[in-house]
């Protein structure tokens, strides 16, 4: 099963706690399938909506395939999901909830499919974001000093 990641949506860790995950196929037209091939997919402003018993990613940027016709795709239209009826309606569900949310967090293509990893997330506060940053700035200066220190024996 080889496993190609197109495109990754790094906003959603910084803006949400990420729960739950699940895998989902995409309905894609010919045009945007070459196009997510050649890896010309944003996720950065995409998210997911659950309307009429269905899921569909909403924003999803996937840039127009070079050599295709003037009758080529809309680069921002909803794409649907394809998930079974219980994940669906169990996603529905947990949205309704408050605070929560679904978001795309990578999309990849999977054995010659294109598949989008769709998270159940609920939003940061600001305080929160702040103390990820600082957390994650903190790793760094302990990984470097570390780093140095190893090398200061080697030598």
């Amino acid at each position: 099963m080889a496993i190609k990641t197109v495109a990754t949506n790094r906003k959603a860790y910084h803006n949400y706690h990420v729960e739950d995950s699940v895998e989902a196929g995409l309905v894609l037209a010919g045009t945007e399938i070459k196009s997510v091939r050649a890896g010309r997919v944003s996720l950065g402003d995409a998210y997911v909506r659950a309307e009429a018993g269905e899921l569909w990613l909403v924003n999803a940027h996937i840039a127009r395939y070079e050599a295709a016709s003037y009758l080529s795709h809309e680069p921002t239209r909803p794409r649907k999901l394809l998930l079974h009826r219980r994940q669906i309606d169990s996603l529905a569900g947990r949205v309704k909830e408050k605070g929560f949310t679904l978001v795309p967090i990578r999309l990849y293509i999977k054995d010659s499919v294109a598949k989008v990893e769709v998270a159940l997330a609920r939003g940061k506060r600001q305080y929160d974001k702040r103390e990820s940053i600082a957390r994650r700035e903190a790793e760094r200066t302990i990984g470097r000093a570390l780093k140095k220190r190893s090398l200061k024996k080697v030598a």
